[in-house]
Formats: C-alpha cells, structure tokens, sequence
C-alpha cells in the first residue's frame, strides 16, 4: 500500500494549488521542495548577500535565486518553500484573447470561459489588488506613453501585496484570520530579493499556510531524482534531503517544479527504461518565453529615488501585441551591475561589439558612471518589455551552466524563430526613458556580447496535445501514457501568454484541480 494518495513535486503556483485542493478533497499528500523554507527575516537585506540570495548549493548556498545559462537562453528562477513567488514582481494579469486561442492548444478547449472563474479563485487566494501608489518611475512611464500618444495605455499593476497602513502588522485579512499575520507595504523595493516585512503576498502565506493548516506533509530540502512504477500501481519517489537517499510512494504523482526542474526530472526519467520511458517523444518541446527584454537605465541623476516602490507598479501597453514595465531592486541590491554591459543592437557577435566599442568611445563618460554609480538599484530602473509573438526552443538533456553547477539541460533550436536579445521597439522604448532621467541603457552582458536573451518566465515543454503524438499532456494535465501522473506549473503552458504568466499559471492549477474528484 503506498504511502500517501498524491505526492506533489515542487511548490510553485501549480504545486501550492494542487497541496491545497487535494487536501481540502481528503487526500493524504506529501509535498517534496528542494529548497529551503524561509521566514522574513531569513531573507538578504540585499542581493549582494550571495550566500542568502543564491542557490549554489556545492558552495552552500541556499538562498532563493537561481542563474542559469542555457546556449539560447538565460533563466532567471526562484527556489524555496513557496517556488518563484518568493522572487517574482507580484504582478497579476490576464493574457489578452489570442492567447486562449492560440493553435497550439485552443482547440482543446473553450479556454477562456473555462478557465475565468479559477482566474477570480486565483486572484482572491493571491489577494490581487491594484497597486494605490504612483512613485517618479511610474510618472516616468505615464510620460512615455502620453509621448507615444497612448496616454490611455498607462496604468497601475493588479498586484499580490498586502498594502494597508505602511509598518502595521494586522491579523490575517484575507482567510477571515486562518492564515498569517500580516505587515503594511513600506513600499522598500525589495520584493524580488524576498520581503522582509511580510507584505507580499507569498504562497507560503495563503495556499500553503492554508494546506498545513489541513494535514499537508511538508519535506524541503528534498531533491526528487527519479519517479518510477510501482509492480503493484502507484509510483516509487526517489529522493536526496541532506546527502540521505529517501524513498516514498504514493498512487499518484504531480510535477510542479517549474519548467526547469520538471523538464530535468521528466527528461532523465524518460531515459531510464525502469521509469518512465514511455513518456511523450515531445517531452521537451514548445519551450517558450514571453518573448522578453531586459534593459537597465541607469540614471546620472541623484536627486531622485528609483528604488523606492513595489517591484513593478505600472504599465504601458506599448500597442496591441506589447507592453512595457518598469522594474526595481531595493536601495544597495546592485549585484546585476557586475553582469552589466551597454545595450547595443545588432544581429551578430561582431556587429554589437563594433557598436559597444563605438558606444564606449562616443560616451566614455556616461559608461563610466553607469558602471561606476554609488548605489545601482537606487538609480536604475529596469525595463521589462513582452510581446505575445510565438516562437520557441526545444530543451534536452545535456551540460548548462547554472548557479547549482550541475545543471542539466541544454537547449536547442525549435519549430518558429527563436528567442532574440534584440529588439528595435524595446531599445526605441529604453532610449526614451534614459532621456528623461538622464540615463544609460545597459543590457546583460550575456545579451550585449552573446546575443542570449534573458527570461524570467520560462514556459513549455509539457505541453498540451490532443495526444502523445502531439503533446506531454492532455488538457486536464494527465501525463499521456502513464494513469495517476501529471503535470501542473509552468510547464503546461501550451502558448505564449505575453504577460507575466503567474496568475495563468495559478488558474490552470484551480482548473485541473477542479477535475480530481474527492477521495471517497
């Protein structure tokens, strides 16, 4: 007899909501996270606390971020008791229409009426509000988009933070007091560094508080390294926590380790014929992102604070298929200085060297401020434009390069145009913002030298089908060809949302979880 009724693998945005349900429907679950669980004052006051903001375990370092280069692609992640929620911007929008509609998966459902009641469970349980609060990189923006003669396309960000008076810790306000205290936005910056005060609004903080609260089992720190049948039904959970090897079983098993420790998992177990072998020969493919960039405006101003705010607290709709956020670390969190360069276009290594040379002597002086600003945080802001154009690459097996060292997966080439560093309309949109705060746009040196763009929101790869020859999963996310697996995170996503995909994926869970009958 197997241990437990469900194990979920990973505690993201579709493993939190799957904890939560199922245990809500009398199931028996154990929850497995490889990271750490952390409490707000267990975060780093800035990114340059490598050893509480990392994850570089072989150097022990637990923290919550995690690097990893890729041949096409940079992934930035979260790792912990509460998956990338701990590290994202706690933005929350709905993708536009052609995303339900999209090809590659609108036929397998009526997606957009389906799944609007979970994106209202989704945004109540994530406690989405709009952000009240307008800062001087905000007015920045709203005077782009006023430029751009769209002033109707600016506005204030739907957010997971808990705002209330600024330092005041109230009881929970948001599950009638079943779930934590909470704390006052002080509006710091910090959000993407983990906040330490208690405004945001975490998983560990509604879905999973709520799940232990009901008898989740919990282990951190628990590396799955294989899953694999059991003779008799239910699978056999191969595990690592602290160097032991450890063991559970359960009738049936949820991926929700995002798309980087779901594809690993799922790609290793494919390959050994004693797991699962049988697993979709698309396993791995339609890997996407929003198809972003990232630009950094460093200021040469110092009578303004850039880094005071939430994480992301507007937006412009650049035009139908595009949008523009300005993004923010708190003061003295300048780590991504030392992986600065200046931005530069140009389709070809030799082509954006010659311009960064050319750059560099036109401007010797704004280069060197910019690399040399007293606080970059304070006077950056980082520019975060998406689009919903398709496009993806395929990931396999293989030897990256990644803040864990043992990364492994490369990627390759898919169906479509790949990701790209450069884009006319996101250097066009930086220049205008460095105008007006006097600034110098600069990209990741990975982007300016390689031409390897950078993604928050990796997202692919078990994708949707109609089956196992043209998807990892169906539409209510059974693994096809294996009864009682599944996969729930941002792995699912089956076409580009071209918004920060949080909510989407949050809703796909609720969707699928609606699906699993109570246990009787």
């Amino acid at each position: 007899m197997a241990d437990f009724d469900f194990i979920v693998i990973g505690s993201g945005f579709g493993g939190s909501v799957s904890s939560l349900r199922l245990v809500e429907k009398g199931y028996k679950v154990l929850l497995l996270e490889k990271g750490q669980r952390f409490k707000p004052s267990d975060f780093p006051r800035t990114n340059w606390d490598l050893k509480k903001w990392l994850w570089m375990p072989p150097m022990g370092w637990k923290g919550l971020f995690k690097l990893t280069f890729l041949p096409h692609l940079t992934v930035v992640s979260g790792v912990g008791y509460g998956g990338g929620s701990l590290v994202y911007a706690n933005t929350l929008p709905v993708p536009k229409d052609a995303f339900f509609k999209s090809p590659s998966w609108g036929s397998l459902a009526r997606w957009k009426e389906e799944l609007e009641p979970h994106y209202v469970t989704a945004r109540r349980m994530l406690g989405a509000t709009r952000n009240p609060n307008l800062t001087v990189v905000d007015e920045v923006m709203r005077d782009v988009a006023t430029d751009l003669g769209r002033p109707e396309a600016f506005g204030q960000t739907d957010v997971a933070v808990y705002f209330g008076e600024p330092g005041k810790t109230v009881k929970d306000p948001f599950f009638d007091g079943k779930g934590p205290d909470r704390t006052g936005c002080n509006m710091c910056g910090g959000c993407m560094t983990g906040c330490r005060f208690g405004a945001k609004n975490t998983l560990d903080k509604n879905y999973l508080h709520l799940a232990e609260a009901q008898g989740l089992n919990v282990e951190t720190g628990c590396l799955v390294t294989r899953v694999r049948p059991l003779e008799t039904g239910g699978y056999r959970v191969e595990a690592t926590q602290d160097g032991v090897a450890k063991v559970f079983t359960a009738q049936k098993v949820i991926f929700s380790g995002g798309v980087l420790g779901t594809m690993e998992l799922l790609l290793r177990c494919k390959q050994d014929p004693q797991a699962l072998p049988k697993l979709s020969d698309r396993l791995g493919d339609f890997v996407r992102t929003n198809s972003e960039s990232l630009i950094a405006v460093t200021s040469e101003r110092r009578d303004q604070d850039l880094s005071r705010g939430i994480a992301i607290g507007s937006i412009i709709h650049t035009d139908d298929h595009s949008h523009l956020e300005p993004v923010r670390y708190a003061a003295g969190s300048g780590f991504w200085r030392m992986l600065a360069a200046p931005h530069v276009s140009g389709s070809n290594v030799v082509t954006r060297m010659l311009h960064v040379f050319g750059a560099m002597v036109r401007h010797p002086l704004r280069v060197l401020k910019a690399a040399l600003v007293p606080d970059y945080a304070k006077f950056t802001i980082i520019l975060l434009y998406m689009r919903t154009l398709e496009g993806s690459i395929k990931m396999r097996l293989g030897r990256g390069v990644t803040t864990g060292f043992a990364e492994g997966l490369t990627t390759h080439l898919g169906e479509g145009p790949a990701p790209v560093a450069s884009m006319p309309e996101a250097t066009a949109l930086a220049q205008r913002v460095a105008e007006k705060v006097d600034g110098w746009p600069q990209s990741m040196v990975t982007e300016t030298l390689m031409g390897i763009p950078t993604t928050a929101h990796i997202l692919g790869g078990a994708c949707m089908g109609d089956s196992a020859a043209t998807g990892v999963i169906d539409h209510e996310h059974k693994v096809f060809g294996y009864d009682g697996l599944y996969v729930i995170d941002g792995a699912a996503i089956s076409a580009n949302p071209g918004v920060n995909p949080s909510l989407t994926i949050t809703a796909l869970a609720e969707r699928a979880l609606s699906r699993i009958p109570p246990k009787v």
